[in-house]
């Protein structure tokens, strides 16, 4: 049952959808790949000052943090890199409740492929279209919002509460985790990742490798003089799939049991040769694999030079062995505990709405759900709006699913004051 105080948050929330969706256009015009987030940072500050909430810059070059044991290697620069967090009533009584979401997006290109240009947001049948729209700037717009409704209905938020956006979080997540190393925890998080309005319950551990293979350059007046690097690459491809096939073998969490392929192998990126008429003298593959929760980085690691090194063996053709290096995400699995306050409460508020009880999702993905997990031992989960074809052509988010998430997470901040006055209470 939804009291005169609830009803009037839900008032508010659905007289700021507009504020919301036009939250979320202006951040999907700042086209937020890696190194050029600056755009969706600026609009990020803006909409907070706009609202009345505090703004800080935490910075990915914070001392320390590149001794942090759970920080990704990354071959770019940190220096003036920076999240951009709102935190209020810090040091007040009571739970701590976070919001986190990532404002970095993942390439677009080519993107004549569009139906519009990716960074013009458009609506078109109930759908915002643009890169990032669904993962996840309409979720970090409900966030934001949510907190400005329960403002505007007279409800007063008397306890610490976190907004974080992030970068990093398609590449290394180290933007979580940098805010995380300079104090700014909590007790539950909660993360808007486009998976619709059902509780997460798990996600894999995640890998991303290189290989480089050298070949021998020639002329193409006698092709034999030379050794391809590219048509070498190719020998190495089935076995990757048969470490993806054995990774998906390997005991798991009783969770993932009923899963039938939860650990995924992409071959993302090849860049080969330099010159059309020459023979290729190298060939460099990038690619991601999934592991199951439980499994460290570091075994995962081994796994794939074992691999790679094996299938050199195997080819005895002379060549000299891949060079193998790891770079970008290097993340543990986990499994969410399912049974605490903060999940039985976002349950709570979900049937509230609905009627019904949420559904549970395996993810075969990571998310910045990792860096609590791991650095903090922070339980929260992922609860976001329904969109479609993120990371491919014409990514759209469903506006009704932006509504009821900006919803669920007002009522979730209204609720979350039970929890704060009876962590007060015990302390």
């Amino acid at each position: 049952m939804l009291d005169a105080t609830e009803q009037r948050i839900i008032a508010c929330c659905n007289a700021l959808m507009d504020d919301t969706l036009e939250l979320t256009s202006d951040l999907v015009r700042g086209y937020s790949v890696l190194g050029q987030e600056r755009g969706a940072l600026d609009t990020m500050e803006r909409h907070l000052e706009r609202l009345g909430l505090p703004v800080t810059r935490v910075p990915l070059d914070a001392p320390g943090f590149e001794e942090h044991p759970h920080r990704a290697p990354a071959e770019w620069p940190s220096t003036g890199r920076y999240n951009v967090i709102s935190d209020l009533n810090p040091g007040a009584p009571g739970s701590h409740l976070v919001f986190n979401g990532h404002l970095d997006v993942v390439p677009a290109e080519p993107v004549d492929m569009w139906t519009r240009p990716p960074w013009e947001p458009w609506q078109k049948d109930g759908w915002l279209y643009g890169r990032g729209a669904g993962d996840m700037k309409a979720g970090i717009a409900a966030m934001v919002m949510a907190v400005e409704a329960v403002r505007q209905a007279g409800v007063e938020i008397n306890f610490p509460l976190t907004l974080q956006t992030v970068i990093e979080e398609e590449c290394t997540g180290n933007g979580a985790l940098a805010c995380l190393h300079q104090g700014f925890s909590g007790d539950f998080v909660l993360i808007p990742e486009p998976f619709g309005a059902q509780i997460y319950a798990g996600q894999v551990g995640v890998l991303w490798f290189r290989m480089r293979l050298d070949g021998v350059p020639a002329h193409v007046l006698d092709p034999s003089a030379g050794r391809n690097a590219i048509e070498s690459l190719q020998e190495y491809l089935p076995a990757l799939k048969a470490l993806e096939a054995e990774m998906n073998e390997l005991p798991r969490p009783a969770l993932y049991v009923d899963h039938p392929h939860p650990f995924n192998l992409s071959v993302g990126r090849v860049d080969a040769g330099n010159w059309a008429s020459s023979v290729p003298a190298h060939a460099i593959l990038e690619g991601r694999v999934g592991f199951p929760p439980g499994m460290s980085p570091e075994e995962a690691m081994q796994r794939v030079r074992d691999t790679l090194m094996a299938r050199h063996a195997e080819l005895d053709d002379a060549t000299p062995p891949p060079t193998i290096s790891f770079h970008g995400f290097r993340s543990e699995g986990h499994v969410v505990d399912l049974d605490t306050p903060g999940i039985r409460l976002l349950s709570e508020c979900h049937e509230a709405l609905l009627g019904e009880p949420p559904a549970h999702y395996l993810s075969t993905c990571t998310t910045d759900l990792r860096a609590f997990h791991v650095s903090g031992e922070i339980n929260g989960t992922c609860y976001g709006p329904i969109a479609q074809r993120i990371h491919g052509v014409d990514e759209c988010v469903n506006i009704d699913s932006i509504r009821h998430v900006l919803t669920t997470y007002a009522l979730f901040i209204h609720r979350w004051a039970r929890i704060a006055d009876n962590q007060e209470t015990h302390a």
